[in-house]
């Protein structure tokens, strides 16, 4: 029977995951890469390490099968993230800004006054957070690097067109329409790159890809990577892609996934909400040249704070260890740590903001510490959730699907149904990323049935249901509210 390829390439790791025809998960390969700090607030790839990776879970879990069974392979990735390469050579001119990086606060800042012409247009904030401003970076800070770009040398791509290049040894510079809108250059109105802000941006719209629905025709993988030229003909970033992974396709509904951060996003349909709240507008996917909104919701730090507790502090050896210590902590003690390791995302959107930890006495230890930075991805899922209660009304279903690697925390998402005050659903497949964008592949390939069909196989694992009383909810809240306007004071 013919079989699906997943390429999950995320910020710390890539993945290669493959599904049978009707989307049953049958093996699969990872491989974590270095990540580079070159400044505070500074984070980059190197672009090479994105490729070999890929490069190697694929062959790996193509050994485990024939590759003649291939049917397509479908790409999703971490979105915003930046390359610059020739087009010549295929190699970078830098290494890839992630989306993680700052640097790119004061061309923001400068930008100001454009921000609601931005806005109004690409659904995003002016934050260095997108594409836009690094592109610009790049081009401005890498020696003869605009000159290139101008004389139509160079491209640009988010990481999966950057992929998609090298896995069809140049031939496709594409992208998909949820990734072009994540670099603040795509108008999501007219899904057409908007030339003035590219040029507002001093970015030449020769450096930009072709933008394609997120299940199209791609381009054909280079036979000899493989052994077997496979169609690449799914695409879509990771959060669309758990979006789809997790059948939202009616409006009102609404997935969180807990990755190195979170992303909350809610299907609007056909309707293009403004927030007023600062969450952003933006494409959830786009089918047979229709467009599907959503709002989302960007929390930097999720995923990123387990790391931290391992990498930076050493407290623990692993990340399953955060559960047990939490549900050992001192109830006396209620710490609250505010995760802003690289500025807050939405709704506060402060690049500048840093982290802090509020209530340590003489007692605080390991545990204290686990339980706060586990109930800090509760708190800010719960911010995001208010922001789009507010601008999308009584709508928005009370139900949250959740997936990612946190979701296996048990602790960690019955604190989550607790502090929301609403039910918390994770599925079966919690792999829901890779799902997705072997689902857009399989469609576009006449294997797997259309979104509504798709949606009702859609099957739960476990429903959290809130077990906190509601004084106690609103007083944990109130007092993340205050560490958090104390942290932007700093």
């Amino acid at each position: 029977m013919p079989q699906i390829l997943a390429i999950d390439q995320g910020t710390t790791s890539t993945r290669a995951i493959l599904f049978s025809h009707d989307l049953t998960p049958i093996t699969s390969a990872q491989e974590e890469f270095p990540q580079h700090y070159p400044a505070s607030g500074w984070v980059e790839h190197d672009p090479a390490d994105l490729l070999r990776t890929t490069l190697s879970t694929v062959r790996t879990v193509l050994s485990r099968t024939d590759p003649a069974d291939i049917a397509c392979i479908g790409i999703t990735n971490q979105r915003e993230t930046t390359i610059i390469w020739n087009r010549e050579t295929g190699k970078p001119i830098a290494n890839a800004i992630v989306w993680q990086d700052r640097r790119t606060a004061a061309i923001c800042d400068a930008l100001l006054p454009h921000e609601p012409m931005i806005t109004a247009r690409t659904g995003l904030l002016l934050d260095p957070y997108f594409s836009a401003t690094k592109v610009k970076y790049l081009l401005d800070h890498t020696p003869g690097a605009r000159a290139a770009a101008e004389a139509g040398k160079l491209a640009f791509g988010t990481v999966d067109t950057y992929l998609i290049w090298h896995l069809t040894a140049g031939r496709s510079h594409v992208t998909d329409a949820t990734n072009a809108a994540r670099t603040m250059l795509f108008n999501i109105k007219t899904n057409q790159w908007d030339a003035e802000i590219c040029a507002l941006l001093n970015i030449p719209m020769s450096l930009l890809p072709e933008v394609k629905d997120s299940a199209a025709e791609f381009g054909t993988t280079d036979a000899a990577l493989f052994g077997h030229a496979i169609p690449i003909r799914g695409v879509a970033g990771d959060q669309q892609a758990a979006t789809v992974g997790q059948a939202c396709f009616q409006p009102g509904m609404m997935k969180s996934t807990y990755g190195t951060g979170c992303f909350a996003l809610l299907n609007t349909g056909t309707t293009m909400v403004a927030s007023k709240n600062r969450l952003l507008t933006t494409i959830a996917y786009r089918l047979n040249g229709e467009t599907t909104y959503a709002l989302e919701g960007s929390i930097f730090i999720a995923g990123a704070v387990v790391q931290w507790l391992r990498d930076g502090l050493k407290i623990i050896a692993n990340a399953a260890e955060t559960q047990t210590l939490a549900s050992h902590a001192d109830p006396a003690q209620d710490l609250i740590l505010v995760p802003a390791f690289t500025g807050l995302g939405a709704p506060y959107w402060r690049p500048e903001c840093r982290g802090a930890v509020y209530g340590i006495t003489r007692n605080s230890g390991p545990a204290e510490l686990a339980r706060a930075a586990l109930e800090s991805v509760g708190f800010q899922t719960r911010d995001l959730l208010e922001a789009m209660r507010a601008d999308w009304g009584t709508a928005a279903e009370g139900v949250l699907r959740v997936d990612g690697g946190m979701t296996a925390s048990d602790w960690t998402m019955q604190f989550l149904a607790d502090i929301l005050g609403a039910p918390v659903d994770r599925p079966k497949v919690t792999e829901t990323t890779a799902l997705g964008a072997a689902y857009l592949a399989g469609l576009q390939s006449g294997l797997c049935p259309p979104p509504q069909e798709f949606a009702q196989n859609w099957a739960l694992q476990h429903r959290f249901q809130p077990r906190m009383s509601e004084i106690t909810r609103q007083s944990k809240y109130q007092r993340w509210g205050r560490a958090v306007q104390a942290t932007m004071l700093v």
